[in-house]
């Protein structure tokens, strides 16, 4: 089976929460299966700072293609912290 990557929004208090939030959408969504591509196949993350003036959506692309602490398909997702509860989760899922 192969990789897509992923990029999503998700809201919370924490990123746990907003995380917890996310996979369950996800899984709804998606389908229980597994190998949907998506967030739904993660079971963890690792929060990485946003650099100064940089775009979220455009960081997140540059880090899914170069960052080795999220480019296994089973493991971990990023996340950046958004500000306002809001998160924005990526990496690659099997699929």
């Amino acid at each position: 089976m192969g990789a897509s990557p992923f990029i999503t929004v998700a809201h919370g208090a924490t990123a746990q929460k907003a995380f917890n939030e996310a996979v369950e959408s996800a899984s709804f969504e998606e389908g229980h299966g597994g190998y949907t591509g998506s967030i739904a196949e993660k079971n963890s993350f690792v929060s990485i700072p946003l650099p100064k003036d940089t775009k979220p959506y455009e960081e997140a692309n540059r880090l899914i293609d170069e960052d080795e602490r999220i480019s296994d398909k089973w493991g971990p997702a990023g996340v950046f912290e958004l500000g306002k509860d809001r998160w924005l989760f990526f990496g690659w899922a099997s699929s």
